[in-house]
């Protein structure tokens, strides 16, 4: 998978390796302040309970 995505992108290896970057901060901002917090409030922790 990695290698046909690096075959993808265009440029030479600095272009790409900053593009790869880029997207690595974009899915990891997507995840920690839209995907996280959403799922947060489904499966809240707080809330459990051991009997």
């Amino acid at each position: 998978m990695y290698a046909a995505l690096w075959r993808v992108l265009p440029g030479p290896w600095w272009v790409r390796v900053l593009i790869l970057l880029v997207l690595a901060v974009a899915v990891l901002y997507g995840l920690f302040f839209h995907v996280f917090p959403w799922v947060g409030e489904i499966v809240n922790p707080q809330e459990v309970t051991v009997q």
